[in-house]
This record gives C-alpha cells, structure tokens and sequence, in this order.
C-alpha cells in the first residue's frame, strides 16, 4: 500500500487514473490534509512538521509501506519525516526535478508563490548530486508565478487555472526561444502541458513521482524481508 499526503481533493482521481494506468493492483490510501498547505503559507512548512508526521505516522498504521507527498511545498518537510515515519517518503516532484537538472536552463513555473524556492531549491539539489566530482556547473533556474492561477484553482475553475498556466508557459517560451525545458512546480497544473503551444518541453510531476513511490515500497518490503 501506498500512501498520498494531498493538500487538495483534485488530486485523487488523478492518481487513481495513474495507478490504474501504469500500476494495476497497487493499493492506494489518499491522505487529504488542505489545513496543512494552508498552515504552511502562512507560518512555514517547518510549523507543519509535527501534524504531518503525525499523519503519516497513522497511514503506515494502516499499512503502507511507502508514502508520496503530491504537494511541492511540503515536499522537503515530508522528505524529512523518513525516519520518524519508517518508510520511505517520496515528494512527487524529485523525479521530474532529477530530469530537468540535466538542463542548461530551466523555467519554473508555478501557481502558488511558496512553491518557488522549494522547487528551485531541489532542482538545484539534483544538479549538484549529478555534478558532483565532474567539476559541472548547475542549470541557470528562474522561476515565474502565474498571477491570478491559484485564486481560480481555489475557486474551483479547473479550466481556467490550466488555460492561465499554459498561457503563461507559451509566452515564457515566446520570451525566450532558446530556452531547454519548463518544469510546471505543481502537480496540479500537469494537464496544463497538452494545452501549450510551445516545442519546449515541459515537465510534469504526478507520473513520474507515482512511479518513484512504487519503487520506493518495493524496495522497502524486499530491505525488510
């Protein structure tokens, strides 16, 4: 089993579509805690700490044997929680973070402000880990908020908050021509990618951090068996 800490309900059918795609027969449980993010912007994701391990704590209780934190904001503090937890805690967005590492440049762009320096500050993370003893430099990160995105997710205009953030990725794109691939920092904003028009890549989290989860867990039951 598998546990998802989610800051927003819009998460659960996406994942249950992914596992049923690409993991058929993994069990999921669904941690829905909106109070968390909400804490968290306005004290912090450290203040969150305690609550979250609390909750993770419980989901291992039930059984699972890895947990995947779908919120880029928490994702460092849920990373931290491994040990007090006893299983391995994956932040959806490392994976995705790993791939854009490989970049000269990367775009970040997010939907919530306080998802900035937590995904600019992993990516950059990745590129250290893979330059590490090559004497490589790092990829030139910036990042851009999409104004007005998280008002309309919150208000539950799902379209609009994917057309603003694909609006916003074309025209970073329109900006600057030579740029290598944008990152979208939210899992939330991942069906904003078929709804650009620019030829630059643009990465994703929930697949590839679903995937990272499920390796986690298999790799947990065999260290355990």
């Amino acid at each position: 089993m598998i546990a998802l800490l989610h800051t927003s309900p819009v998460h659960v059918p996406v994942f249950d579509a992914l596992r049923d795609r690409d993991h058929p027969g993994v069990q999921l449980l669904h941690i829905v805690r909106v109070d968390l993010l909400d804490r968290a912007v306005k004290e912090g994701p450290d203040a969150v700490a305690p609550a979250l391990v609390e909750a993770l704590t419980e989901a291992v209780g039930q059984g699972a044997t890895s947990v995947l934190c779908t919120c880029s904001t928490l994702g460092a503090v849920a990373e931290a929680s491994a040990a007090a937890v006893g299983v391995p805690v994956v932040r959806v967005d490392r994976p995705m973070a790993a791939a854009a590492a490989r970049m000269p440049r990367v775009a970040v762009v997010a939907a919530l402000a306080s998802t900035v320096e937590p995904t600019v500050a992993l990516i950059q993370e990745e590129a250290r880990a893979l330059s590490e003893g090559r004497g490589g430099r790092g990829p030139d990160v910036r990042a851009v908020v999409v104004e007005g995105a998280w008002e309309r997710f919150l208000d539950g205009d799902r379209e609009g908050y994917l057309d603003s953030v694909a609006a916003a990725v074309d025209a970073l794109c329109d900006a600057d021509v030579d740029g290598d691939v944008v990152v979208l920092a939210q899992a939330s904003m991942a069906d904003a990618g078929g709804r650009v028009r620019t030829a630059v890549p643009v990465l994703s989290s929930p697949r590839s951090g679903l995937r990272g989860a499920v390796e986690a867990a298999r790799a947990h039951r065999g260290s355990s068996a």
